[in-house]
């Protein structure tokens, strides 16, 4: 039966034996009595507070032996476990028994037996138990740490068992009736509470000597620094240091090197990282770590001893990122940079001497980590000659080349690819450093013939498993990848022999050439490294070309097509994250480096549409390329025939280029927080430019090379670079603008006078600042100056004034219009609805018919001209007896010729007229007609 289950059944049962129910019927639980009635015990009162007096009580006789029985009884009582009420005064006689160790050594056993109880389950009677005692079970379990000071090895190892056990709870043998097991958490959290490790960091002092002792309590301290809140507890007590200075103690089980590097291990991870670094930087902590990595290095062969030793190596780099941890001093710089080349440059030191590594995983791991700590080391600029003098360029470069297919190599392939590449990586950060060397090495060389093998279509596959190999699985992209990094870590330093021995060695045409292929075999799955590898090709020649005509006459119009190229992309990609921005950063900078100041590239460029291209990518106002596409456009428009490309370029909904600059001036300004009305205008005339960071910044006297608030305003947005590009386009005949556009125009034009003005105004406040009276002339003149200044503004606020009103003028003359055609067609409307009204009243009334008839008689004759001239004949043009007031059809009879002599009016056509029908009123066509008066035909005889 489960213990759960125990007390109820305990409870229900009878002294007799028999049990209690509920039910008239008696059932005995016969398998609850057989089974477990060794499991339940009942827990008697002891009056502990007696023990306390016996052991507090002076030595007298047969006291001692009386002592040890009580205990012993207390023993055999707490078997099988502490309740948390009782657990102060069991802690209490457990202090008094270590207390008379010293000269009573038979308490030892007692101590120790108390302590193994310690080790048993902690009981509480109710829920809230662990509550109400948890003071008291903290300072009882802090009170394990307190003894640790009295001398016995005995009791300090049964010390070190009773903690460890924290961790390993074993549910009791036995149950107590009406006692319950605190949680298995309980004692550790009561741990944490107590600050035993601290207390146990402190102890590990008076065990300087004494190894087996030592082992336990770097035992307990591991287990106890699985916890943040011990882990920040040991920091306080410089656990990190004192564990790390004793690294390299004798110790012929190894637990202590093993158990030590756990340690610090947990405190890097749980604890204030910087604080332990600190802690272990110094002599003493690097020193042990040097001797011991050492020893691991040359004498480990074990699959642990490797292991150990990667750890330590790892714990060394963290160390080795602050630059205060003497790392040359203590040597263990130059027996590193050892380590990491000996494999690739022979090397006379003994302490490699015949040592080599195998292709195990734990070798493999430790190579990188040397490739690792060296780029950790080479920022401290100290050990640059530790580098020269282990030849570690040439080290590396052993890497940069094609993989020889036939050599017996100690890596396996996979493991081979990831060390080029860590080593390709490693020396990104190491050849800047080394110039000479890397020349010596003839780098250039070896890098452009990596370049050429990565391009070429030789049969290679690659793993891309490691961190440096992502997104080369298959192909060459990986390599080509870090190859160009460092290719461009070395022109960045901008050394013109290591940039001439490039371009000399046709640098220039081959990126080119690298470029053109990537784009016509890439694919998605690859976007993201070919993306990468473009910018870097990008910048590469940027570099190369910036400042140097000749070079950039080399990069020529197969240069340029490369950057249209990437100009035509699709500008929804720009936000697919795949580096679409980075490339397009890079192609602009390129545009400014390699294509501006050649009139050539300028031209060709302008001939394929860059500008447009240019425009286009303006226009979609992302304001991290604003600036940039804005300084080439003024540079651009130094060429004569710039012009007319930018006023050709038409954006969406027909958009001009000035309508577009205007646009983006508005934007700039309300994020700066420039003060305008509604309608753009200018508010402050005194500071028409003012932006709000210039407002909240006060004027201070500065040295004369650092510049003003206002001066600073030019080169931090784009306003001023709007304003050149259109005074290129001489502010007038600007297509396409609208009012707003205009008023806003206004403020452009008179941008550099008003900055001019802005200038001055800091000059004359800082004058005043520094308490300097000027002669009266330069008084004068400043004043002048400012008041011109402002003059300006009010000028052009008026002229923005009158633009508005001039336009509203305009719109109110639109408007009435607009009124005037919707009045005309409600008349129209009106008439046609009155025609309509009549018509239907003379088609529903005969009289109102007859009445209409004769007004319409009466106008027809009093519309004619009674004068007739004489001798001349009167035609009719009225159908007499018709009773329609509608006009009658276009067809009229005239009398004066007879219709036998011409047939008819319709003889030629297949349509002919009958007599005029007076009876339906109007003319009619029929369908088959025959002529009346058909003149006949002659036959011919």
């Amino acid at each position: 039966m489960s213990t759960r289950k125990a007390p109820a059944s305990a409870e229900a049962q009878e002294p007799c034996g028999r049990s209690k129910s509920s039910s008239p019927r008696q059932i005995p639980v016969v398998g609850v009595v057989t089974e477990d009635a060794d499991a339940q015990v009942a827990l008697k009162p002891m009056d502990l507070n007696r023990v306390i007096k016996l052991l507090e009580g002076t030595d007298k006789g047969d006291l001692e032996e009386k002592q040890l029985k009580f205990v012993k009884k207390l023993m055999q009582y707490y078997q099988n476990g502490l309740p948390l009420r009782d657990l102060a005064q069991i802690f209490k006689i457990l202090n008094l028994c270590a207390g008379k160790i010293a000269k009573q050594p038979h308490f030892t056993e007692s101590a120790c037996n108390i302590l193994k109880l310690c080790g048993l389950p902690f009981l509480k009677k109710k829920v809230s138990d662990e509550i109400t005692y948890a003071e008291d079970t903290a300072n009882s379990i802090a009170l394990l740490g307190d003894l640790m000071k009295v001398p016995s090895s005995e009791l300090r190892i049964q010390i070190c068992k009773c903690i460890v056990d924290f961790y390993h709870a074993e549910p009791p043998k036995k149950h107590i009736t009406g006692y319950q097991q605190a949680s298995s958490s309980y004692k550790i959290q009561m741990a944490e509470v107590g600050g035993l490790a601290k207390i146990m960091v402190e102890s590990l002092a008076l065990l300087e000597n004494q190894l087996v002792e030592k082992l336990w309590v770097l035992k307990v301290l591991q287990h106890l620094s699985t916890s943040e809140v011990n882990c920040n507890l040991m920091m306080k007590a410089q656990a990190a240091s004192g564990i790390c200075a004793h690294l390299n103690d004798p110790d012929p089980s190894g637990q202590l090197l093993f158990r030590s590097s756990e340690i610090l291990w947990n405190l890097l991870e749980k604890s204030s990282k910087e604080e332990i670094i600190q802690q272990l930087s110094n002599l003493d902590c690097l020193l042990a770590l040097k001797e011991v990595f050492k020893s691991l290095f040359i004498k480990g062969l074990s699959h642990y001893d490797r292991q150990l030793r990667n750890d330590i190596l790892v714990i060394t780099t963290i160390i080795a990122q602050t630059p205060e941890a003497p790392m040359i001093e203590c040597g263990f710089t130059r027996d590193l940079i050892l380590f990491a080349t000996f494999n690739e440059v022979k090397s006379q030191n003994p302490l490699v001497k015949g040592l080599k590594l195998s292709n195990s995983h734990e070798d493999f791991e430790l190579k990188k980590l040397l490739f690792n700590v060296i780029v950790i080391l080479c920022k401290d600029l100290p050990t640059v000659q530790l580098l020269i003098d282990g030849k570690v360029v040439l080290a590396l470069f052993t890497y940069v080349k094609k993989p020889e297919k036939h050599k017996i190599i100690e890596w396996s392939p996979a493991q081979y690819e990831e060390l080029q590449l860590h080593a390709i990586a490693t020396l990104s950060s190491v050849a800047p450093l080394l110039i000479e060397e890397y020349m010596l090495c003839q780098g250039n060389a070896r890098i452009l013939a990596f370049l050429n093998w990565c391009e070429s279509e030789d049969s290679f596959f690659t793993h891309g498993n490691s961190f440096h190999g992502a997104g080369g699985r298959g192909n060459k992209f990986a390599h080509m990848r870090y190859a160009l990094r460092l290719l461009r870590a070395m022109v960045y330093l901008e050394d013109e022999t290591v940039n001439t021995d490039l371009c000399e060695k046709g640098t220039i045409q081959e990126l080119i050439g690298i470029f053109k292929n990537i784009i016509s075999k890439s694919n998605d799955k690859e976007e993201a490294i070919v993306l990468e590898i473009q910018s870097d090709i990008l910048l590469i020649l940027s570099e190369l070309c910036e400042h140097n005509v000749p070079r950039k006459e080399i990069f020529g119009t197969e240069g340029v097509d490369i950057i249209l190229h990437v100009m035509k992309t699709d500008p929804k990609e720009f936000q697919s994250g795949f580096g679409y921005n980075v490339l397009l950063f890079s192609t602009l900078d390129s545009i400014w480096c390699c294509i501006l100041g050649c009139y050539p590239s300028e031209d060709y460029f302008l001939e394929k549409e860059g500008i447009f291209l240019l425009l286009d990518l303006l226009a979609l106002d992302q304001k991290k390329f604003c600036n940039l596409i804005l300084g080439i456009m003024v540079e651009f428009c130094d060429n004569p025939k710039t012009s007319a490309h930018v006023s050709a370029w038409r954006g969406k909904k027909n958009q001009t280029t000035a309508s577009l600059l205007i646009k983006l001036w508005r934007k700039e300004e309300k994020e700066l927080g420039v003060k305008r009305d509604k309608n753009g205008k200018i508010m402050d005339t005194k500071k028409p430019l003012m932006t709000s960071i210039q407002e909240e910044q006060t004027i201070m006297p500065l040295p004369v090379n650092c510049p003003t608030v206002a001066v600073m305003d030019v080169a931090e947005n784009i306003r001023a670079k709007i304003y050149a590009v259109l005074g290129k386009l001489d502010f007038e005949n600007l297509p396409g603008l609208s009012t707003e556009d205009f008023v806003t125009l206004c403020i452009i034009h008179r941008y550099l006078d008003f900055k001019t003005g802005e200038i001055w105004n800091e000059i004359y406040e800082e004058v005043k600042l520094e308490n300097l009276r000027p002669v009266t002339t330069d008084k004068n003149t400043l004043e002048a100056i400012i008041t011109a200044s402002e003059n300006i503004g009010k000028m052009v606020a008026s002229l923005q004034s009158e633009i508005i009103e001039s336009q509203a003028r305009q719109d109110v003359q639109n408007e009435q219009k607009v009124y005037s055609k919707i009045q005309a067609t409600h008349k129209q409307r009106e008439l046609a609805n009155k025609s309509w009204q009549n018509f239907l009243a003379r088609t529903s009334n005969t009289k109102t018919l007859k009445k209409a008839k004769r007004l319409q008689e009466k106008a027809i004759e009093s519309s004619r001209y009674n004068e007739q001239p004489p001798n001349a004949i009167f035609h009719q043009t009225t159908i007499k007896g018709l009773n329609t007031t509608v006009p009658s059809g276009p067809v009229v009879i005239l009398e004066s010729t007879p219709a036998r002599l011409i047939g008819g009016p319709l003889a030629d056509t297949d349509i002919a007229l009958k007599r005029l029908s007076i009876r339906g009123g109007a003319l009619q066509k029929v369908k088959a007609v025959k002529t009346l008066y058909e003149p006949k035909k002659s036959v011919p005889t």
